[in-house]
C-alpha cells in the first residue's frame, strides 16, 4: 500500500538557507576548518576535511551571513551539485561560496527523511539534468522552487525511514572513524621509527651516546616524557599487554648517528638510497573501449577515480572491471595483493594498497618493494614523500611524475630484519582497516537497496508507533 503524499518543492521543504554570498571569504594560517565543495561527499555521513583552508575567529564572527547548526544539511549548489552531507554536533567547521547549509522545514518533513530523499540516485539524477551552464554544472538557489517531490503525509513514517537511513550512515561513519583510527597508528609508529629515528635517539640516551644538535629538542622532549617516551609505540603495544617496545625490537635499531651529506644525520648503518633503487615500478594500461569483449570481466581495473580515502588505505572494488581477454590484449597486468599504487598523471600523488589482485590504468604506476622489501613499510615509503613527487614531477598542461622523479629522491633505509619487523607490527591494524571496509562496503550496498523500497513503499516499515512514541 502506498502512503498518502502531498506535493512540495525543495524550496518548500526548508525553513532556512546559509548562503555566504558567493565570494571567496579571507584565509588564516590556522583557525576553524573553511570546507569546501571536495568535503562534501555522498559516501561519507558528515563533510570531510580534505585541502582545507581556515579562518579566524574575526572573520567568523563578522565575514558570514550564517552558519550551520547541528542537523542542518550541506549541499553543494556548484561543481557537483546535489552532493550533500549531514551537520555533526557540535559544528567544526563554516562553508565557503558554492554550496549553502539548508534546514527542513519540519512541519512539513522530518530533517533525516529529507536528507535520505537528496541522497537517492533518482533525485541526484534530477538534479544533474536541471544545472544551468555548460562547463560547470550549477543548481542555484533559485531553482529550489523548480524541484519537486512527492512528501508522505505521515510524519511517522517520514521519521522512521530518515531513521533507518541516518543508522546505516552513522554504522559507516563509525567504521571509518576506526579506519582513521588505526592508520593514523601506523603511520606515527612508521614516522617513529623511520623519519624522527625516535627509537635511536632512546638508545644512544640509554648508552650516553651524543645526540646530533638537530635531533636535542626531540631528545630532550623523550627524555622528560621518561619511561612513557614512546606514545606512537605504548599506544599500539597497550593492546598487546605490553608498555614498552619489545626487546627484540628495540635492538634492531643502533645508538648512535653519522652525518649524511645527502640527508643529514641518520642512523649508524643505515643506507641512503634513491626510492627507485629499492622499489620496481610497473606500468598500467587500457583495453581498446571499442571492444565489449573486453569490458565487464571478473578482473578489477583501477583508475584514480577509484582511489579510498587515505584512512581507509586500500582499494577492494574498482568502477570498471575487464576480461582476461582484455587483460590480454592490452599492456594492463595483474598486480598481486601489498602492491601499492600511486596516480602519476594529472591528479598526481593518489595512493592505495591492492587488497586483491587487479589491473590499472596508464594513468598510474604500481610499486612492488625489491628484494623482498615489505609491502606497508613500501606503502609508508611512498606515501609518506608524495609532496616531493609532487614537487618534482613536470608537465606543461598536466603535472606528472616519471621514473626519473623517483630516482631524484633519496631515502633512508634500515635493515631488511627491521623492515620485516614494521610490516608485522602493523599488520594486525591493516587487517581491521581490510574487514572495515568489507562492512562499510556491505553496509552501503543495503543501505543503497532498501532506501528506494522504502521511499516507495515496496518495502514496508512496522510498528510505526513505537517508533513515534520512542
Amino acid at each position: 500500500m502506498v502512503a498518502d503524499t502531498a506535493t512540495y518543492s525543495f524550496a518548500d521543504l526548508l525553513s532556512n538557507i546559509v548562503d555566504n554570498r558567493g565570494k571567496t571569504c579571507p584565509v588564516a594560517e590556522d583557525g576553524l576548518p573553511l570546507i569546501a565543495t571536495n568535503c562534501v561527499k555522498n559516501e561519507t555521513l558528515f563533510p570531510v576535511f580534505e585541502k582545507v583552508r581556515y579562518v579566524d575567529q574575526k572573520t567568523y564572527e563578522s565575514w558570514f551571513r550564517g552558519h550551520p547548526e547541528p542537523g542542518d544539511m550541506i549541499f553543494v549548489t556548484k561543481g557537483s551539485p546535489g552532493n550533500v552531507c549531514w551537520t555533526p554536533d557540535p559544528v567544526n567547521f563554516c562553508i565557503a561560496q558554492d554550496m549553502v547549509a539548508i534546514r527542513a522545514n519540519q512541519e512539513i518533513v522530518d530533517p533525516r527523511y529529507l536528507f535520505a530523499l537528496l541522497r537517492t540516485p533518482a533525485t541526484q539524477s534530477r538534479i544533474l539534468n536541471m544545472h544551468v551552464g555548460t562547463l560547470i554544472p550549477h543548481f542555484k538557489k533559485g531553482d529550489f522552487k523548480n524541484l519537486f517531490f512527492e512528501i508522505p503525509t505521515d510524519k511517522g513514517l517520514q521519521r522512521a525511514i530518515g531513521e533507518i537511513y541516518l543508522s546505516f550512515c552513522e554504522k559507516i561513519e563509525l567504521n571509518r572513524q576506526m579506519n582513521a583510527t588505526l592508520e593514523a597508528m601506523a603511520q606515527a609508529l612508521f614516522k617513529s621509527w623511520f623519519i624522527d629515528f625516535d627509537p635511536v635517539i632512546d638508545n644512544a640516551l640509554a648508552t650516553g651516546n651524543p645526540i646530533p644538535e638537530p635531533l636535542q629538542v626531540r631528545a630532550e622532549a623523550r627524555k622528560a616524557l621518561g619511561d612513557q617516551r614512546k606514545p606512537p609505540l605504548t599506544q599500539m603495544s597497550r593492546e598487546a599487554g605490553s608498555r614498552e617496545l619489545p626487546e627484540a625490537i628495540q635492538k634492531q635499531f643502533p645508538s648512535s648517528f653519522v652525518f649524511n651529506e645527502e640527508m643529514g644525520w641518520i642512523p649508524e648503518g643505515w643506507e641512503v638510497q634513491p626510492l627507485d633503487a629499492i622499489v620496481n615500478l610497473i606500468g598500467g594500461g587500457t583495453p581498446k573501449t571499442s571492444v565489449d569483449e573486453y569490458w565487464g570481466g571478473e578482473i578489477p581495473w583501477f583508475s584514480v577515480v577509484d582511489a579510498p580515502n587515505p584512512s581507509d588505505v586500500f582499494v577492494l572494488n574498482t568502477e570498471k572491471t575487464i576480461t582476461q581477454e582484455g587483460l590480454e590484449n592490452s599492456s594492463a597486468k595483474v598486480l598481486p595483493k601489498g602492491t601499492t599504487i600511486i596516480s602519476a598523471r594529472g591528479t598526481v600523488g593518489k595512493c592505495a594498497v591492492v587488497a586483491r589482485p587487479m589491473a590499472m590504468n596508464q594513468s598510474c604506476y604500481a610499486i612492488r618493494g625489491k628484494d623482498n622489501l615489505p609491502d606497508y613499510y613500501t606503502y609508508y615509503t611512498i606515501l609518506l614523500r608524495v609532496s616531493d613527487l609532487q614537487q618534482r614531477g613536470h608537465g606543461s598542461v598536466f603535472n606528472t611524475i616519471t621514473r626519473d622523479t623517483f630516482r631524484s629522491i633519496k631515502t633512508c633505509v634500515g635493515s631488511p630484519e627491521l623492515l620485516r619487523l614494521f610490516d608485522q607490527t602493523v599488520s594486525p591494524y591493516m587487517d581491521r582497516i581490510v574487514n572495515n571496509i568489507e562492512q562499510i562496503s556491505s553496509l552501503s550496498q543495503s543501505r543503497d537497496a532498501l532506501l528506494p523500497k522504502l521511499l516507495s513503499g515496496q518495502v514496508r516499515i512496522p510498528d510505526i508507533e513505537k517508533l513515534e512514541a520512542a
